[in-house]
């Protein structure tokens, strides 16, 4: 018997059919893969299970039982945990409280027994092989480090039935491996994993079946035994990719971005390089080895000791986004949700934010002119929406992303700052942003990307930078690396051959 039947499961927004037919089953001792491309109805039927979201039909069943969630407290109670794909913490609380939240050890008086929690929590990640203060305050954690308490939390439930919407997201491979070793654990004590991951790679390491959604039906459920990543990818897009663009060479032009022995005391050391017109540059390195930090920096987002950066020539003087943006550079962040979008504001004035002052008509902003704005980049980038007035929060994780590029590619930048920008991606979506940074590039745009995925970085990039413990370490060219010379690099295994 199954520890967790879903079946025939639907839920609309509206008009948006989200799940149309959400069917799975999980079985103790064993790891399920679930697959499809942002929008096929994933992160809904995550939810469902959550007990976020009370499915419109369909019967929900915990170990044969029907069962209605009618709210997290009901899904943590029947059972079941989920770490989400974005980090849900309180960023002003420690990380201890975070993982036991609701569920403080007590002692005399009803007093939370702050000593014993920190204790809980330490054990929790000695058990995950990370080394993390329990005392740590959550704000200015990075991605990794805030999955990592999540999955703490997660583990600090026993539940028996855990769900992991995306969890190796941001995380190094080692954290990676000790993710896998974790998951075969509790498979080991008859725990039911569902395990949902845009790297094929993964699935058919961790997982013993998988399950396919596209536009929110199950259209596969079968054993990976005899699956290729082939036929994962044309069930869930329902043709065979073209990944031709991306593979495409670009003819350098004149340096744009040109950073000289830029230095921050503790955090990055004689940082230099330069981007050409026509080139993309991706910046390789585990995380915590200073790639996004000399990115923000050099947006002005965070100060630097020493060094300089020129745009076009020109030095960027006052370090400021501000100074940055007039100099054409453009900046997507690694934290879409908290860096990149206003959650709360609707999809078209999301799209319009880097662009106000050209759509501003006698000191107002158009309606009119917002709205065809981000009308004609939806198109473009071929971003999934019911209407432009709707939240951005309702969209998938790919089409979000979609919106912050689109924000902004509509200030046609000379230099365009991308920080992991497939993170939580889908295949084909992946597809779509590798060929649209492709064409950027033979449009004349320079790009400096920051990636974690190694097949990205090799498959992307003209040149690739390699960063270790906040120090430029290597160069390559597309031809020279591969993925054991870049991680060589990063772990310093090579000797230094920075230029």
């Amino acid at each position: 018997m199954p520890l967790l039947s879903l079946r025939g499961a639907a839920k609309s927004f509206g008009a948006v059919h989200a799940i149309i037919d959400g069917s799975i089953d999980l079985y103790g001792g064993e790891v399920h893969g679930l697959v499809g491309e942002n929008g096929a109805g994933k992160s809904t039927l995550v939810k469902i299970l959550a007990g976020v979201y009370q499915p419109d039909s369909g019967q929900l069943l915990v170990s044969g039982a029907p069962t209605v969630l009618h709210g997290p407290a009901a899904a943590q109670d029947a059972g079941i945990a989920v770490i989400y794909q974005e980090p849900t913490l309180f960023p002003d609380l420690t990380a201890a409280e975070n993982i036991f939240m609701g569920r403080q050890p007590l002692r005399r008086g009803r007093r939370i027994d702050a000593r014993q929690m920190r204790a809980q929590a330490r054990a929790l990640f000695e058990r995950l092989g990370v080394r993390l203060d329990p005392g740590r305050i959550c704000r200015g954690l990075s991605i990794a480090d805030q999955q990592i308490i999540e999955i703490a939390k997660a583990l600090s439930l026993e539940a028996r039935i855990i769900v992991m919407d995306e969890p190796t997201a941001a995380l190094s491979a080692a954290e990676v491996a000790r993710l896998f070793d974790v998951a075969a654990t509790l498979r080991a004590h008859g725990a039911a994993v569902l395990f949902i991951s845009h790297r094929l790679e993964e699935v058919f390491e961790i997982c013993q079946r998988v399950t396919v959604m596209r536009d929110g039906r199950q259209v596969l459920t079968r054993p990976l035994a005899g699956l290729t990543a082939d036929d994962l990818v044309r069930a869930m897009v329902g043709r065979q990719l073209d990944d031709r663009a991306a593979d495409e060479q670009h003819t350098p032009g004149e340096v744009v971005l040109q950073v000289d022995r830029l230095t921050r005391e503790g955090v990055f050391t004689d940082v230099s390089f330069d981007v050409r017109a026509g080139e993309i540059v991706a910046f390789a390195g585990l995380v915590g080895s200073g790639r996004s930090e000399v990115a923000r920096a050099i947006f002005g987002i965070d100060r630097y000791d020493a060094g300089s950066v020129a745009v076009g020539g020109r030095p960027l003087r006052g370090a400021s986004p501000t100074s940055a943006m007039a100099a054409g550079v453009g900046f997507v962040p690694e934290d879409r949700r908290q860096q990149g979008l206003v959650m709360d504001m609707s999809v078209q004035q999301n799209m319009a934010l880097a662009s106000l002052g050209r759509l501003r008509r006698a000191g107002l902003i158009s309606s009119k002119s917002e709205r065809n704005f981000a009308a004609d980049w939806g198109l473009r980038l071929r971003i999934k929406f019911g209407r432009l007035t709707d939240p951005v929060s309702q969209l998938s994780g790919g089409n979000q992303q979609k919106v912050v590029l689109a924000k902004w590619l509509g200030r046609r930048p000379s230099l365009l700052i991308v920080d992991e920008p497939t993170r939580g991606i889908d295949i084909a979506t992946k597809a779509e942003v590798h060929r649209l940074l492709s064409q950027l590039a033979g449009n004349g745009v320079a790009i400096l990307m920051i990636s974690s995925e190694l097949p990205e970085v090799l498959r992307v990039g003209d040149r690739i930078l390699v960063m270790r413990e906040g120090r430029l370490v290597a160069e390559y060219s597309r031809s020279d690396a591969s993925e054991e010379t870049i991680m060589s690099a990063a772990t310093g295994q090579l000797q230094e051959q920075a230029p």
